[in-house]
């Protein structure tokens, strides 16, 4: 009897900026997966689409989401669109991959998985570093007692995100800008995924520390989970202290990095001309900009990484490292080795994710519902931090 050929999952791509071409290289290594078309208003990055992958790109998403030939729809625009493309999707017959945060409010979120449901159709929304594989082997260890039953997980991570090129948008919170909407979504997935995705209550502060860049760049945030675990997230996005240096100097997305670099963000920004672009700037992070760094040696790849991520349990701790995981228990301390990922940068978990779906292997296992809960607790802890108390949540949901 021959063999059942697995079906070719056809990807549509909306939006051609950073995000999107952080994702191509995922798409474009599955072995069943073909991404068929684009569309973006910029007609230097459609053209740039268009030679690489030899696809037609559009200037519209009405027109990619009426094309034939795409069974899913990536999209990767602005925050205040995610809501507006991923209905205009779901009417078309599209399966959807979102970018995080999946959207501003949680009645744009409630309306996105009403459209997909209708239409019968699959939504996942790419909080990728929670598939990053030592996270993944990270629940597994949890699941199966090897630190015994779980108390605490802590996530903290120092960047320079906020003095990096951005649109006007981005540097304000009510549109979607800034470190909580932007940041929290990988950190409260990954924390909502090592703590069985229950979020009972979160107390947070927030700040906002420069004046020229008015969002907020830092906050902290307290999570209570069902069954009694919790969590503390940190995050800083002010370019002085830089938690890579907790990862041997290894980037975001696996990439190694030279030590020394702190500032050199805010310092390249205070350096542009007054009335400089930063849009212009942010653009050419995207297809048609400038060409991405190569990291071609799969010897040399490190596991991507949203800063540094510790879980406590009764009989031990385990700690994300560069090459995989580090276990301290009443033994000592192992060394957990992952073998290091086959692309970079490396967001495959969140594609093999859709595809065993798509192709009817297993159901997704974080699908729409799963993504509304952490945006239920990033709202929460933007929340706690305006009012100053504890916000109780009401829509989450266990894994």
């Amino acid at each position: 009897m021959p063999a059942v050929q697995a079906p070719q999952m056809r990807v549509g791509v909306i939006g051609l900026g950073g995000a999107a071409r952080q994702m191509l290289p995922s798409f474009q290594t599955h072995p069943h997966v073909v991404i068929a078309a684009g569309a973006d208003p910029r007609e230097d990055a459609r053209d740039a689409f268009s030679t690489e992958f030899s696809a037609p790109a559009f200037a519209h998403p009405e027109d990619l989401c009426s094309c034939s030939d795409v069974d899913v729809v990536y999209i990767a625009t602005p925050h205040q669109l995610h809501r507006e493309h991923a209905v205009l999707a779901a009417r078309a017959g599209k399966h959807i991959i979102v970018e995080k945060p999946m959207a501003l409010t949680l009645e744009d979120c409630d309306a996105m998985i009403e459209a997909a449901e209708h239409a019968k159709v699959l939504l996942v929304v790419g909080h990728t570093h929670a598939f990053d594989a030592p996270i993944i082997e990270m629940r597994r260890l949890i699941c199966e007692g090897a630190i015994g039953p779980l108390a605490l997980i802590n996530n903290f991570n120092y960047t320079n995100f906020l003095y990096r090129p951005r649109r006007y948008e981005e540097l304000r919170t009510e549109s979607g800008g800034g470190a909580i909407y932007n940041q929290a979504p990988h950190q409260v997935d990954i924390v909502r995924l090592l703590g069985g995705g229950k979020v009972e209550s979160v107390r947070s502060a927030s700040w906002a520390l420069d004046p020229d860049r008015p969002t907020d760049g830092a906050y902290s945030a307290f999570l209570q989970f069902e069954g009694g675990a919790v969590a503390v997230i940190v995050y800083s996005g002010y370019d002085f202290f830089d938690s890579d240096q907790f990862h041997d100097w290894v980037g975001e997305l696996g990439e190694s990095k030279p030590s020394g670099l702190n500032g050199s963000a805010r310092r390249a920004l205070s350096a542009l001309p007054a009335g400089a672009d930063e849009s212009a700037l942010e653009a050419q992070r995207g297809l048609g900009g400038k060409p991405s760094p190569s990291h071609d040696d799969p010897a040399s790849r490190a596991h991507p990484h949203f800063g540094v991520t510790i879980v406590t349990g009764r009989d031990g701790d385990l700690r994300q490292t560069a090459r995989g995981l580090e276990h301290y228990g009443r033994e000592g301390i192992r060394e957990i080795a992952i073998p290091g990922p086959k692309v970079f940068p490396d967001k495959s978990g969140l594609v093999d994710e859709m595809y065993d779906a798509f192709a009817g292997q297993q159901p997704l296992l974080r699908d729409g519902h799963w993504a509304r809960a952490t945006m239920e607790v990033c709202l929460a802890i933007r929340q706690s931090a305006l009012e100053g108390r504890e916000i109780q949540l009401s829509r989450q949901v266990g894994i």
